[in-house]
């Protein structure tokens, strides 16, 4: 059993990652306007394979297990890479044409979906109490998306369908066997989605010359702090519970939008609330009966 001292430090770790995704999320939308969403899916994942070969390496249960790279179920390793590929690629085109802090808290229905992909992939039964919080996070979803409204944008259902594909990772990484280590896992998924990455943005259109060295830059930095924040992840979830961290995952919501409004001047106060409440008390609830039912 986990101490609380791990505890603690696997919660602080798990909100560094949400920063630095966030930060991401941040450097992606500045350099959308020079740059296609391919583009910067296919750097971020080149540059992000750093962290997630480190991640690997201190991995104590891959050196116990001799340090094998192969696993039995390769095939779904590199299918949940094709998957990433796809959620990044329409998060990162909707930072460049949504409010920041808009588009980052509909991803966050993620949560939500993985419930409901939870009965057809994994043979889950699904009670009354969290079919209440799918409903009530979607009901949350329909607020901010304001479908059939003059404000109203169709860019909203590619945050919508990130958080799908970002659902469909999530529930397929408890498919692996339990002898397989969480980073090798990632190392797959990472360097299957670095080939698919640079194969869209090839048919997409090409790779648009780096404009300055300033650019350069921010897409080392775009990479670094999205497997970096990876990274982060991992090391928390080995260290504590799933479940004490899920609650801490929705301060990601207040935080994009704070950023949003210091780096991008948007503050979509109506469109968000009370949406976004009614998806993190969805997704709360869903915690709580889960933490119950453990």
């Amino acid at each position: 059993m986990s101490t609380p001292d791990k505890t603690g430090l696997a919660i602080i770790l798990s909100l560094i990652a949400l920063t630095l995704f966030d930060a991401m999320g941040l450097i992606i939308k500045h350099l959308s306007n020079g740059y296609s969403a391919a583009e910067l899916s296919a750097w971020r994942n080149l540059f992000g394979l750093v962290p997630s070969i480190i991640a690997l390496w201190s991995s104590r249960a891959w050196h116990a297990g001799g340090r094998r790279l192969k696993i039995r179920q390769w095939k779904l390793a590199l299918m949940r890479g094709v998957i990433v590929t796809f959620a990044q690629l329409c998060f990162y085109m909707s930072l460049g044409l949504m409010a920041f802090a808009t588009a980052s808290t509909i991803t966050y229905a993620n949560a939500l979906f993985m419930t409901a992909l939870a009965i057809p992939i994994l043979g889950e039964r699904v009670g009354w109490v969290r079919w209440g919080a799918v409903l009530v996070g979607f009901v949350g979803v329909i607020m901010i998306m304001q479908p059939g409204s003059d404000g109203f944008s169709v860019y909203a259902l590619l945050p919508l369908a990130a958080a799908a594909f970002y659902a469909l990772v999530g529930v397929t990484a408890r498919l692996f066997d339990d002898d397989v280590s969480s980073p090798l896992v990632n190392l797959y998924s990472s360097l299957t989605a670095v080939v698919g990455a640079f194969t869209i943005a090839f048919f997409w259109g090409g790779f648009t010359p780096i404009a300055s060295a300033a650019d350069m830059g921010w897409i080392i930095a775009m990479g670094g702090f999205g497997g970096t924040a990876v990274l982060f992840l991992v090391v928390s979830y080995r260290m504590t519970e799933q479940s004490n961290l899920a609650p801490f995952s929705y301060f990601g919501i207040p935080l994009a939008f704070v950023m949003g409004w210091l780096f991008f001047d948007e503050a979509p106060w109506s469109t968000l609330f009370p949406g976004a409440i009614l998806i993190a008390a969805g997704g709360l609830l869903i915690v709580w009966r889960e933490r119950k039912r453990g």
